[in-house]
């Protein structure tokens, strides 16, 4: 199950706003970056539902795997395990959230990323 549009993240000025102006959390296997939403940077997207609201992107980069289908995989984990456990009734805050997975060899290692992200997302505070 993919994000719902309105939850995803995208352009390479979101991208940069949340590397520069972010709070970080940083885990063995991946790094947790959150940034106050500026909704000012998805007008161009046509972004008009839910601008204020809390969004999410995963990035698995190349290094992780060559693979695009392990890279897809190791995202769509992520997301269903996102979507699956934390409420709609949060969806309300602010932030923008961007996963980063590193370049740890993560074949088969669903079990410790979505431990870890857990672990980094209470840490973080923004879910409780």
């Amino acid at each position: 199950m993919a994000l719902p549009k309105a939850m995803r993240l995208k352009g390479h000025r979101t991208f940069d706003y949340i590397h520069k102006n972010s709070k970080k959390y940083h885990g063995k296997l991946m790094t947790l970056k959150i940034a106050r939403s500026n909704p000012e940077i998805l007008i161009s997207h046509k972004y008009t539902y839910s601008l204020h609201n809390f969004k999410i992107a995963f990035a698995v980069s190349k290094k992780v795997s060559k693979k695009a289908v392990v890279r897809n995989k190791i995202r769509r984990v992520l997301q269903d395990y996102f979507l699956k456990n934390f409420n709609q009734e949060k969806n309300h805050k602010p932030y923008w959230l961007l996963v980063n997975l590193k370049a740890v060899d993560s074949h088969n290692y669903d079990f410790k990323l979505i431990e870890e992200f857990k672990y980094l997302i209470f840490k973080s505070g923004l879910f409780k």
